[in-house]
C-alpha cells in the first residue's frame, strides 16, 4: 500500500477498519529465513518505539562506513533490503547496515511517521529512536564516523529527509527515493496535501526549515534525489522542491552545471568550490512509485522486483552507495590481495628450481655455425663453393655479432 493510501486510511480509520485487510497486516514484522538481518534490543530508550535490525559483513575495513536504510509503507526490514539489495551490496563492499523498522502501534501499514510532530523533533519520537541505533552501531563496529549515510524510500525517504536536517552533522550523505523536504508537513492533513501537488516553496524558505532544525553551523551534507516521472503517490515536483532545499543550504545555484544521461536516465549535476558533486537528481522517466532496479555498472543485479521495487534498467542502490563513495574498497582490498598473495602452484605441477644471483660462465654457442654448419649435410653439397648470396650474409652476421662482443 502506497503512502497516500496509508495517510487517507489514518484519517478514515473507522470507516475502513475491517475492510481493507489491514487487520491481517502481521503483528511485529520479522525477518524472514533468507534475511541476513539481525535484531538488536537494547539501543538506548527509544522514545520512538522502533525495531532495529543490522548487517555487519565479516570481511570489512577495520572502521567501516555504515549505510542507514528507511523502508516504505507496506514493507519491513527484510522486505525492503532484499528487494533493493542493500545486503548484497554491503557484503560486497564492506560496508555496515542499519535498518530500522517501523511497528503496527506506530502506525498500522507501517510507515515512519515523518509527518507528525513529536517524531520529527531531535532527539524525539522516532527520529530519536533512529540516532540512538547510530550510537549503538558506532560503539559496537567502530563505525567510522565520518562516513555515516541515510537512504530511503517514500515514507522512508521524507524520513530520510527529516534524518538529514535534524542531524547534519552525523551525515555525510543522504539518498532521498521518491519522497518530500523536510518540514512541509506537520500533520496527516498536511502531508496529503503536500504529497499530490508540486510545491511552489522558493528555496530559501524550504532551506529555512533545515537551519531552523539544530543549531548546525558545520558543513551541510550531500544529497541524491531519485524519483519516477509517472508517480502517481507523490508528486515528482517534490523532487525538484528536495533539489532546491538543498540546494539553498549549499550556496549552490538552480541551474544544473552538468546534465548527463545515465543508464538511459537524465541526471542533473551539483557540485562545490573543490568539483566534489555535492547535490544530484535523477529522473526516472515514465517510472511510478518506488525503488528503480537493474543491472548495476559492475554487472551485479542488486535487490528483486515486488512492491514499490520496479525493474527499470538502473540500479539506485548501487549508484547511490557509489555516491556515497562506497563502491571502491572491494577493489582496493583485491588489489591487496593480488600483490601480496604468495605463488600458488596448479596440482601436479613441479618446482622451478631457485635463480643464483652469483654471475656464472656460460658459453656462448656460436651462432654462425648453427645457421651455417662446417659439416654440410651430404656430399653434394659439401662439392659446391659457397654462393656469393651466403657469404654475404655470413659476413654481415659475423659483422653485427662482433659488434655486440658475441664470438662467431
Amino acid at each position: 500500500m502506497s503512502l497516500a493510501e496509508n495517510v487517507d486510511y489514518l484519517r478514515r480509520l473507522s470507516e475502513l477498519n475491517g475492510i481493507t485487510g489491514f487487520g491481517n497486516y502481521p503483528r511485529n514484522s520479522r525477518p524472514g529465513p533468507r534475511s541476513p538481518l539481525t535484531e538488536i534490543d537494547r539501543f538506548g530508550s527509544n522514545p520512538g518505539d522502533l525495531k532495529m535490525y543490522a548487517y555487519v559483513p565479516a570481511q570489512r575495513p577495520p572502521s567501516p562506513p555504515l549505510v542507514v536504510v528507511l523502508h516504505g509503507c507496506g514493507q519491513n526490514a527484510a522486505g525492503y533490503d532484499l528487494g533493493a539489495g542493500w545486503w548484497t551490496l554491503a557484503k560486497h563492499y564492506g560496508f555496515a547496515l542499519l535498518m530500522p523498522e517501523q511497528q503496527r502501534a506506530n502506525n498500522v501499514n507501517g510507515c515512519f511517521n515523518w509527518f507528525n510532530a513529536q517524531d520529527i523533533a531531535r532527539d524525539c519520537g522516532e527520529a530519536g529512536s533512529i540516532r540512538q541505533m547510530i550510537a549503538r552501531m558506532v560503539a559496537d563496529y567502530d563505525i567510522d564516523e565520518q562516513r555515516i549515510f541515510v537512504t530511503g524510500l517514500s515514507a522512508g525517504g521524507a524520513m530520510t529527509s527529516v534524518m538529514l536536517a535534524l542531524y547534519p552533522e552525523v551525515f555525510a550523505a543522504g539518498a532521498i527515493i521518491a519522497g518530500l523536504p523536510f518540514g512541509v508537513a506537520r500533520s496527516m492533513q498536511s502531508a496529503l496535501f503536500e504529497m499530490h501537488r508540486s510545491s511552489s516553496r522558493p528555496a530559501t524558505e524550504l532551506g529555512d526549515f533545515v537551519r531552523a532544525a539544530s543549531a548546525h553551523s558545520g558543513p551541510w551534507p550531500k544529497v541524491s534525489v531519485w524519483h519516477g516521472s509517472a508517480d502517481r503517490t507523490v508528486h515528482p515536483g517534490n523532487a525538484d522542491a528536495i533539489v532546491r532545499q538543498w540546494l539553498d543550504l549549499h550556496g549552490l545555484p538552480l541551474e544544473p552545471m552538468s546534465e548527463a544521461v545515465v543508464d538511459g536516465y537524465p541526471r542533473q549535476v551539483w557540485w562545490g568550490a573543490d568539483g566534489e558533486t555535492i547535490v544530484e537528481s535523477f529522473n526516472i522517466t515514465d517510472m511510478a512509485h518506488g525503488t528503480p532496479l537493474g543491472l548495476a555498472d559492475n554487472e551485479h543485479r542488486y535487490g528483486k522486483q515486488g512492491a514499490f521495487l520496479i525493474e527499470a534498467g538502473i540500479s539506485s542502490s548501487y549508484h547511490i552507495a557509489k555516491f556515497f563513495g562506497l563502491t571502491s574498497w572491494i577493489r582496493e582490498r583485491k588489489r591487496a590481495v593480488v600483490e601480496s598473495a604468495p605463488v600458488v602452484e596448479s596440482p601436479g605441477a613441479k618446482p622451478i628450481a631457485s635463480i643464483s644471483p652469483v654471475p656464472v660462465a656460460v658459453p656462448v654457442p656460436d651462432l654462425a655455425k648453427v645457421l651455417w654448419p662446417s659439416s654440410p649435410p651430404d656430399d653434394r653439397a659439401a662439392s659446391q663453393p659457397p654462393r656469393r648470396k651466403d657469404l654475404g650474409v655470413r659476413a654481415a652476421l659475423k659483422r653485427v655479432l662482433a659488434a655486440v662482443g658475441l664470438r662467431t
